[in-house]
């Protein structure tokens, strides 16, 4: 399987494109989202909503909040605890005294975050406008008795597929993680082809991951963190331009919050090597390469988890 830009539902391929578009708002909505104004309390469609399913951004469609984080505050707005990892953006208000929240996607305001109020263990209330998202029933994925999750895919290169694939694949919300080869010039490559060095292949891992449960932005994080990103063409005891970082955008998002980590990276002086390169295809590697570590028993000769955001 691989990518190119986005794969449109009738297999066709459609080049990336930078636009961003939105969903229209109504006039009220765009006093709330926009203006950053506030809907009157006990009057919100989610205000006393207990049904199960995700609430996403009104304008721009990302997850923000999950039903199991809402409570009950009696304060006139919709609560949460919690929120999806990375989808919410934290500001000083406008009035000097309270902290705004925001899509982390698109900027829409959503409301206010307050804690050491104790309303419950994690001592957060997202205090958000109803008017301000869409609601996702939990039934609505479900065909069949069965779940149908929306699933999104990345592609990373950090040294050996083995060890990434080992840290990537227990991460929150991912739901697959398969090794395999990226970026060279002969179909179908074997792993022997690929250490010959003539096939321009990189060691690469192909990442699912669950949109309702992480972002992207995580994802690539967790990446960053469990190799060395300043090493060139080796990570510890590899060598050779197979075991380069490399982060494989699918869409200009993807390779957006790269750029974005990249910079705050080298903002600590860390003197990054990952190269940035369009998603193209992704061969997956011999079946003994996958699951390789649970496979063995082993533990990773060149990967550990360095905290560095």
């Amino acid at each position: 399987m691989g990518v190119f830009g986005l794969v449109l539902s009738d297999g066709t391929k459609q080049k990336e494109s930078k636009k961003v578009t939105y969903n229209k708002l109504t006039p009220e909505e765009e006093r709330v989202i926009v203006r950053k104004g506030t809907e009157m309390p006990y009057t919100g469609k989610y205000y006393d909503s207990k049904d199960k399913g995700t609430y996403t951004c009104k304008r721009c469609g990302a997850a923000l909040y999950r039903s199991e984080d809402k409570f009950d505050s009696h304060c006139g707005w919709p609560s949460f605890d919690d929120a999806v990892p990375g989808a919410v953006k934290q500001v000083p208000d406008a009035d000097g005294q309270r902290t705004e929240i925001l899509c982390n996607k698109c900027g829409a305001h959503l409301g206010h975050v307050f804690t050491g109020e104790e309303y419950t263990p994690k001592d957060t209330r997202y205090c958000v406008n109803s008017i301000s998202m869409s609601f996702i029933p939990a039934s609505a994925s479900e065909t069949n008795g069965k779940s149908q999750t929306k699933t999104q895919k990345a592609y990373f290169a950090g040294g050996c597929f083995w060890g990434t694939e080992h840290y990537l694949k227990d991460a929150k919300g991912v739901t697959d993680v398969k090794v395999g080869y990226m970026g060279g010039r002969t179909k179908n490559p074997t792993y022997r082809q690929v250490c010959n060095g003539n096939t321009g292949h990189i060691e690469a891992n192909e990442v699912t991951f669950d949109p309702s449960k992480t972002t992207y932005e995580e994802v690539a994080k967790l990446f960053f963190e469990i190799h060395d990103p300043a090493q060139v063409n080796r990570q510890g005891p590899d060598v050779g331009e197979q075991y380069k970082s490399v982060v494989f955008y699918a869409d200009a998002e993807q390779k957006q919050t790269a750029e974005k980590l990249i910079g705050i990276l080298k903002s600590k002086r860390i003197q990054v090597a990952t190269e940035l390169l369009p998603a193209t295809e992704f061969w997956v590697a011999e079946d003994y390469h996958q699951d390789y570590y649970a496979k063995t028993g082993r533990e990773p000769y060149c990967h550990h988890r360095v905290k560095r955001f």
